[in-house]
C-alpha cells in the first residue's frame, strides 16, 4: 500500500485529531460522551480487494481482546462503526473523516496505508498516534544483525520495491548488518507494485551474493519466491528478508520458500503459553488460523482495555487515557511488549525458517527492539 503525495501527512494530521493507532491504531475524537453512554469504535479496514483477510484478521483479533474484556471496554458497552478502506491511500483522509466527524466515534482501529512508516512515529508523530504492529525499520534491522553475526556472509545483494516501504525495510537491513563488518554488493530496485523480476535475479546470479536480502509481499512475494526458485538461485544463494516476505503466502508457493529465512515480532510456533492460549481461542471463535495481523488486532484489544480500565471507561480524558496506555506492558501472544514514547512498540525480533507451510522459530534476532533512532530522533512530541 502507498501514500499519495498529499495522503501521508494529511491523513496523519486528521488521524491525530482524533486518535489512532496504527498498523491495528487508535485514535481519539474530541467529543464530549453521554454518562453510560457505548464507547464507539470506528473500525477502517480492509474489507474488500487483496488485502481483505488482513481487515478480517485484524477486526477478529480485536474482538476476540474485547470478548476476553466481558464484552467492554472500561465497563462500557462498544458499539462498531465499519469503513472499507478499500486499500486506496488517496481515500484514507475521506474515511477517517467520516468516522471522526459522521459517525463522531471515539476511537478509530486501523490501517494507516504504509502502517510502519517512520514518520508515523517520527517527524509526523503526535500523543493520540499508536502503533501497535511494526515499523517498516524493525523487521529489515532484526535480519541485518542476524546475518551480521554470520562469518560465511561477508556480501549481500537487496533487492526491494521502490516505495516507502521498501527503502525503510533496506535501510533497517543495512543498519543491521554493515555493524557486522559485511558489505552490500548492489542494491537493486524495482518500481512498485512491478513484479516483472526477471532482470534483476540474472544481475543478482551475476554478482554471485553470499545471501540476498529481498522485501517484497503479498502476490509480488509470491511471485518473487517463485522466479527466484525457478532461476536456481536458492540452490546457491540463501534468500532472507523481512516476515511478510512469506506471511501469508506459503501454500501458494509450494516448495518455492522452503529453507528462505525471515526477521517478524511473530513466528507460528511460539512457546509462550499466552501464545499457545490466543490460537486456540480464535480458531474456536473463527474457525481459522491467526497470524500476524490477527495478533496486532488482539493487541491493539488489550491496549485499548488497559488503558480504558484505569480511566473507569472514560474515554473523554483523552490525556489520562494516553498516558495510562504509555504505562502499560502488554502480555500479547508475541511476548510481551510496552510503548516507545514515540508511541512504536518495543519488541523482541524473531528469527523464523520456512518449513512446510510452516515460519518455524529459530531464536530471538534482537531483544526488545525500538525504532529506527533516526526517525524517533525527529519525533518532537511531549
Amino acid at each position: 500500500m502507498t501514500f499519495h503525495k498529499f495522503g501521508r501527512r494529511e491523513f496523519l494530521k486528521k488521524a491525530a485529531g482524533g486518535g489512532m493507532l496504527a498498523g491495528a491504531g487508535l485514535a481519539f475524537p474530541r467529543f464530549a460522551m453521554a454518562q453510560g453512554a457505548k464507547i464507539k469504535v470506528g473500525l477502517m479496514l480492509p474489507y474488500t480487494g487483496t488485502y481483505a483477510p488482513l481487515g478480517v484478521a485484524i477486526e477478529n483479533g480485536f474482538r476476540l481482546a474485547l470478548q476476553e474484556s466481558g464484552g467492554k471496554l472500561g465497563g462500557r458497552e462498544v458499539e462498531f462503526f465499519k469503513v472499507d478502506d478499500e486499500s486506496e491511500p488517496a481515500k484514507a483522509t475521506d474515511n477517517v473523516n467520516r468516522l471522526v466527524t459522521r459517525d463522531k466515534v471515539d476511537v478509530v482501529i486501523g490501517t494507516i496505508p504504509n502502517a510502519g512508516l517512520s514518520q508515523a512515529t517520527g517527524s509526523l508523530c503526535a500523543p493520540n498516534i499508536i502503533r501497535t504492529s511494526f515499523s517498516n525499520w524493525q523487521p529489515g534491522y532484526g535480519m541485518g544483525i542476524a546475518l551480521s553475526q554470520r562469518t560465511n556472509v561477508k556480501n549481500v545483494a537487496t533487492i526491494a520495491w521502490r516505495y516507502a516501504a521498501g527503502e525503510e525495510s533496506v535501510k533497517g537491513f543495512k543498519d543491521g548488518y554493515l555493524r557486522g563488518g559485511g558489505k552490500i554488493a548492489k542494491e537493486l530496485w524495482i518500481p512498485f507494485p512491478n513484479v516483472e523480476f526477471q532482470a534483476l535475479l540474472t544481475e543478482i546470479a551475476s554478482l554471485r551474493p553470499d545471501a540476498t536480502y529481498a522485501f517484497f509481499a503479498g502476490g509480488g512475494a509470491a511471485k518473487f519466491l517463485k522466479d527466484y526458485a525457478q532461476a536456481g538461485l536458492n540452490k546457491t544463494i540463501p534468500l532472507v528478508g523481512p516476515g511478510f516476505l512469506t506471511d501469508g503466502i506459503l501454500e501458494a508457493v509450494g516448495g518455492a520458500a522452503q529453507g528462505v529465512e525471515t526477521a517478524l515480532h511473530y513466528a507460528d510456533d511460539l512457546s509462550f503459553k499466552r501464545d499457545k492460549e490466543f490460537r486456540l481461542a480464535y480458531v474456536k471463535a473463527f474457525k481459522l488460523q491467526p497470524d500476524v495481523y490477527a495478533v496486532a488486532g488482539y493487541d491493539t484489544g488489550l491496549l485499548l482495555a488497559a488503558g480504558l480500565k484505569a480511566v473507569n471507561g472514560e474515554v473523554a480524558q483523552k490525556k489520562e487515557l494516553i498516558a495510562a496506555m504509555e504505562k502499560v506492558t502488554v502480555d500479547s501472544p508475541r511476548g510481551k511488549w510496552r510503548l516507545s514514547k514515540a508511541h512504536n512498540p518495543i519488541q523482541d525480533m524473531y528469527l523464523r525458517k520456512v518449513v512446510g507451510i510452516d515460519n518455524k522459530y529459530e531464536g530471538v534476532a534482537v531483544k526488545a527492539l525500538d525504532d529506527d533512532p533516526s526517525a524517533m530522533g525527529q519525533c518532537r512530541m511531549g
